[in-house]
Order: structure tokens, then C-alpha cells, then sequence
């Protein structure tokens, strides 16, 4: 069974998808920060690969996508790094990236290389769905690949129909209409939109993004969806790092509540 399908399937509250950008805070810390949020009891592990224009990102992701390019990441150094992750890490894992790169590398070149190394699954932001289904789909499905798609509280229930329709593994959830970066608290507004998304009973899971930084604003969210994705909290933590197994086991038995 396909690592995604069997997580949601044994898991269907409170799943914790953590997000860190490959090569930050130093070029070679990914294995390291994969294998830490295994070991600390994440369910689904988001890899961003580094862009100059990360459109959807607020400065605490711009910035480390910057340090990591500075300090020589490329796609081919990920795939280098990721070489052999699945002797060690059998978490699911998905990859965030922007569409240019992933072209510029080449389509069919990136879905070979991460089925090999044991990718997925993708979170392509900036992906039309008309490209998704005229050429990406089926070069997706040959190579094991689980595409999702974002949502909004702009998102017309029309569109939101037509991303379940086109999704198989979960759906992300942007809880507002701005860019990622921890907040404090979620507010009436945002229940209200999950609480309709809710009330659309979608065939694929849900997990809420961008603002989640903490036990609270986690179970929150986790209330409304599946679970939960909480990425610019965790870059500053390990940006300040100076001990990540350490200090990324803390951190998620916080974002726990254990």
C-alpha cells in the first residue's frame, strides 16, 4: 500500500506533518532533520525544495530557502542526500517546490529520481490544474507520486470540488490569505472556514497550513481537519539549533502536548 493511503487510513486525527527547506540551516543537515522527525514521532515529513521567488512563503522560509541555495543546494544535491533515506526513514515524505525548478530539472527526470530515492508524494503551489491533468497525472501516477493541491478561504466550493476530484492522498489547507509564517492563535474567521470545508464531507483527508506554530494552535486546527503542518515555527527552531535531534524531539513532544 502506498505509505500515504496506509497513514490516513491508520491514522484519520492529529496527524503532524512537519515542513523544514532542504539544505538549511547547512547544506548537509536533510538526513540529519529527516531521520530526527522520524525518530520523534512525526507522521508525514514535507521537504522544501530552495527557489529564489517562493511566492507563498513568508521571510522566516524566503530566508532559509536563500541560505540554502547560498550554501550550493540544487535539486541534483537533494536527490544526492536523499540517495538510500528509506534504510532509515519510513515515514512518509513529500516534496514542496515551485514549478520552475521542477521544469527546469525535467518532468519526467524528477518523478524518476523520486521514486528511486522513495519520495511520495508533491506540493506544487504554483501548478495549474489544467498542466496537472494534461501532463503531469499520469507521469505522476507511473512513478508512485501523490500530487496536492492548496485550498484557501477564496477558494469557490466549484474549484474545491474539482482538487478532491483530482487529488489522491490529502488535500492542504491554507488557513488564510497570506503567506506562511507562525501566528498567534486562530480566529473566528478561520473556524468558520474550516468548519465549512468540513461540512463539504471531501473524499480525501485535510491538513491545515501556514500559522500553525504550537500545541494550541495544533490541536486546533487538528479539530477541524486530519491534522496539521506546521513549517516557519520549526525553521526557527533549527536555525537556532545547536543540537537538532535534541532540539527537534523537544520541540515536537511540545507541539504534542507530551
Amino acid at each position: 500500500m502506498h505509505r500515504i493511503d496506509e497513514l490516513f487510513q491508520r491514522k484519520k486525527e492529529d496527524v503532524l506533518n512537519i515542513y523544514f527547506t532542504a539544505g538549511f540551516p547547512k547544506l548537509e543537515d536533510t538526513r540529519v532533520i529527516l531521520k530526527a522527525l522520524q525518530d520523534s514521532g512525526v507522521d508525514l515529513i514535507e521537504i522544501g525544495i530552495p527557489f529564489s521567488d517562493p511566492v507563498a512563503d513568508g521571510p522566516t522560509i524566503q530566508d532559509s530557502n536563500q541560505v540554502a541555495l547560498d550554501g550550493g543546494m540544487t535539486m541534483h544535491k537533494l536527490f544526492e542526500q536523499l540517495e538510500g533515506f528509506r534504510e532509515e526513514v519510513q515515514v512518509p515524505v513529500v516534496v514542496m517546490g515551485y514549478f520552475n525548478p521542477i521544469m527546469q530539472y525535467g518532468l519526467e527526470k524528477f518523478c524518476k529520481d523520486a521514486q528511486r530515492v522513495g519520495i511520495d508524494g508533491i506540493i506544487v503551489p504554483d501548478l495549474p490544474m489544467i498542466e496537472y491533468q494534461m501532463n503531469l497525472k499520469k507521469m505522476f501516477d507511473e512513478h508512485g507520486i501523490r500530487n496536492t493541491f492548496l485550498i484557501s478561504p477564496q477558494t469557490s466550493e466549484e474549484r474545491i470540488r474539482e482538487i478532491d476530484e483530482n487529488t489522491e492522498g490529502f488535500i492542504y489547507m491554507v488557513s488564510s490569505a497570506s503567506v506562511t509564517g507562525a501566528k498567534t492563535g486562530i480566529s473566528d474567521t478561520q473556524v468558520d472556514y474550516f468548519k465549512r470545508i468540513e461540512d463539504m464531507n471531501l473524499k480525501n483527508p485535510r491538513l491545515i497550513g501556514f500559522g500553525i506554530s504550537d500545541n494550541q494552535s495544533f490541536k486546533q486546527a487538528s479539530s477541524y481537519a486530519n491534522g496539521a503542518i506546521i513549517g516557519s515555527a520549526f525553521v526557527k527552531l533549527i536555525k537556532e539549533s545547536k543540537d537538532l535531534p535534541a532540539d527537534i524531539n523537544t520541540f515536537v513532544k511540545g507541539i504534542r502536548g507530551e
